[in-house]
């Protein structure tokens, strides 16, 4: 028998094994195809800019920092191009100019154009328009008596003049009697300056050619003037001795230093493209492990917060393309990665620092790299503390007290390195002034992102704990009206709060989340709050007046439909929002569902189950069992023992799972276990007895 060969899996069905195989696994959210493309476009954007210099050429100018160590191999003298720009910016003033041929043509036409303009002048009052030269009474007499011969012979004597004057040029600059003077000197065979033919030949040529020139500058003769030039003066040379190190490895390249490589053929003129594809790989291979990275951590991750970690991964990019060497590692990396712990999460915030470090510019000196191992340091400490600190106050002493132990890390590193090596660092930035000054700066950008990261909450749908505490305060207006207009519901949440945040408590799920979760989870009842049992008076159930199952189910759903628009009208955030259907999941209406049936045996199930979507995390999980059991826990009488509790939130927990309610809320068994103790603890709490007093009769 022939036997088959095993079919590789494609890298599309690996990738899902990959998501799927958390533990315990979870529900994942699907990104659409318009989300996958917008976020492949910021991945490129990445990728480009973090590779693109491998393809300029010449690959190297002056500023990048050098790869490493380059000898001269001969002594040489280079030529300062530097110094030799200078001079030659100097020499802007100096050109050469010659005759433009087409201007002169035009200007030539141009006088002509006037010599006959006057010619049809035979009126002897001489109406002259705008256009024609002003003339004096002389001049009329004279152009008006002249005869055919005496005009031929003086237009060609105009016409001589105006060839001479152009083949010596004319500049634009030059005031207008000077030239009417020098057109009037030209014209001297026509008799005495003050002579009628002369004075308006003098104006024919002036007025054409005022303002105007014939001139353009020779490049070529304009350059070799200034070579000339530059030739007398001397032109500044670098003496390079055979041996002597030309560039240091991790130090700016100065353009002196850039001469000599050139010199010795050490610039490469020609693009790398196999260097250029491994570098575009390795940042296409980080954005996307990233993006893994984040989706396996929280499977329920919008396209959104992919995007915002991308977009500050390119915007860093942009950063370090601009500032070259003085791109500093601490200034770059640790408030994006404050901004990602807060609003998304510590694995987050380190996937990206591990990113945004790896596809830092490879040419780093021993000092570079060390700054660049303490900001991954600091910025570990960021990752850690920032998704714990639960006020912006706690966040502020973060934005001080980090980056002043950056400052000490770095000045004992530093110190122990000039120790060793019995060296000084040549660059400024690594003086302790500077350093101190730099941590002033990143102080000022971290807390600059503190007051930014609320309008990014908005913006980006990000979730911090400064933001959980902040909504969870009672003195809220949703709050407040909950509590005031419907005080039944406001306690019945109060109680599940309790229960939902011990049970999260226990098994280690986001307490400060359940707890405002819980806060907001009926705030739908205020549509209509006499409908709910434990916002009734006098024992009067609006249900029992309509005896109208139909309708009964209606009004439940209604609250959660209009507490979901109450979150939109207050801006609640998505994940805060969840817990209002997510709380309800599909769960059947059971006594409105009975009381349908005893009209109607054939009455549907599913026209007495909420809409859902049921729980999709633990913490809508968790606050769908603390739901559940409230009212069976409170019902208990006071001699209940802890076993009759037990069994009944057991009851209530198991009747969920049959159900299917919890089979996306990646709870294991052992959690439940745990958390149906928890609640167990709660109602031992709040069902404490107390001493009875005696009471006294009045005498």
């Amino acid at each position: 028998m022939r036997k088959s060969l095993a079919k590789l899996p494609s890298p599309k069905k690996i990738w899902r094994i990959w998501l799927g195989s958390q533990s315990p696994r979870r529900p994942i959210l699907r990104w659409s195809s318009t989300d996958k493309l917008g976020l492949l476009m910021v991945c490129l954007l990445v990728a480009i800019f973090s590779s693109y210099k491998l393809l300029a050429v010449p690959d190297l100018k002056p500023g990048d920092i050098a790869q490493f160590n380059e000898i001269a191999p001969r002594d040489a003298t280079v030529i300062d191009t530097k110094a030799l720009k200078e001079k030659k910016q100097g020499l802007k003033e100096s050109f050469v100019q010659v005759i433009d041929n087409n201007q002169t043509n035009y200007l030539e036409k141009s006088v002509f154009q006037k010599i006959k303009e006057l010619r049809t002048l035979k009126d002897q009052n001489f109406e002259i328009s705008k256009n024609v030269i002003n003339l004096t009474n002389s001049e009329k007499t004279w152009l008006a008596n002249v005869s055919e011969s005496e005009w031929e012979a003086w237009k060609k004597e105009i016409k001589n003049a105006s060839k001479k004057m152009l083949s010596q040029g004319i500049i634009h600059t030059l005031a207008h009697d000077l030239l009417n003077e020098a057109s009037s000197l030209q014209l001297i065979d026509l008799g005495d300056k003050l002579s009628p033919s002369r004075s308006l030949g003098a104006k024919v040529l002036s007025t054409s050619f005022y303002k105007k020139s014939n001139l353009k500058v020779d490049a070529l003769k304009t350059s070799v003037l200034h070579e000339n030039l530059i030739d007398q003066e001397g032109v500044n040379t670098i003496k390079v001795k055979q041996g002597s190190i030309i560039s240091k490895k991790g130090t700016p390249i100065s353009s002196q230093e850039f001469d000599i490589l050139e010199h010795f053929n050490k610039v490469s003129r020609s693009p790398r493209p196999l260097k250029w594809l491994i570098t575009f790989s390795e940042s296409m291979a980080s954005c996307g492990l990233l993006l893994m990275i984040m989706r396996r951590e929280k499977p329920r991750l919008k396209p959104k917060h992919g995007l915002l970690s991308l977009t500050l991964l390119f915007v860093v990019q942009l950063t370090k393309d601009w500032l070259g060497p003085l791109a500093s590692p601490m200034q770059l990396i640790l408030p994006p990665t404050l901004l990602l712990s807060q609003g998304i999460g510590t694995t987050t915030s380190l996937a990206w620092m591990a990113a945004a470090s790896l596809i830092w510019p490879s040419s780093l000196n021993e000092s570079s790299e060390v700054r660049l191992i303490i900001a991954c340091i600091a910025g570990s400490f960021i990752a850690f503390l920032g998704r714990r600190m639960r006020s912006r106050a706690q966040v502020l002493q973060i934005a001080l007290f980090i980056p002043f132990g950056a400052l000490l890390g770095q000045l004992f590193i530093f110190n122990q390195l000039i120790k060793a090596k019995n060296v000084e660092f040549e660059t400024q930035s690594f003086e302790p002034n500077s350093l101190f000054n730099e941590t002033l700066i990143i102080s000022s950008i971290l807390m600059v992102t503190i007051l930014i990261i609320p309008i990014l909450e908005n913006t980006f749908g990000l979730l911090t704990r400064a933001r959980l505490m902040e909504l969870a305060d009672q003195e809220r207006p949703l709050l407040r009206r909950l509590s005031r207009e419907a005080p039944g519901t406001f306690e019945h949440t109060l109680t599940i709060s309790s229960l939902a945040e011990e049970g999260a408590r226990v098994i280690g799920a986001d307490v400060d989340l359940i707890r405002t979760g819980a806060l907001y989870h009926d705030v739908g009842k205020l549509h209509a709050p006499n409908w709910f049992i434990e916002n009734q008076k006098d024992g009067l159930n609006p249900h029992e007046e309509i005896k109208n199952p139909y309708k009964s189910a209606d009004i439940l759903q209604a609250h959660v439909d209009e507490g979901l628009k109450l979150a939109r009208r207050y801006r609640l955030p998505s994940p805060i929002a969840d817990f209002i259907p997510e709380h309800q999941g599909t769960l059947k209406m059971g006594y409105f569902l009975h009381k349908a049936r005893e009209s109607d045996p054939s009455a549907s199930e599913k026209r007495f189950r909420y809409k859902g979507p049921i729980p999709h995390s633990k913490e809508t999980g968790i606050l769908m069992l603390a739901d559940g059991c409230e009212a069976a826990l409170r019902s208990l009488d006071a001699s209940s023992s802890d076993s009759d509790a037990c069994r009944t939130v057991r009851k209530i927990i198991q009747s969920r799972q049959i159900d299917g309610q919890l089979k996306e809320s990646s709870l294991t068994r052992a959690e439940i276990e745990i958390i149906l103790r928890a609640f167990v603890s709660v109602w031992r709490r709040m069902r404490h007895r107390r001493l009875k007093y005696p009471s006294f009769n009045a005498r």
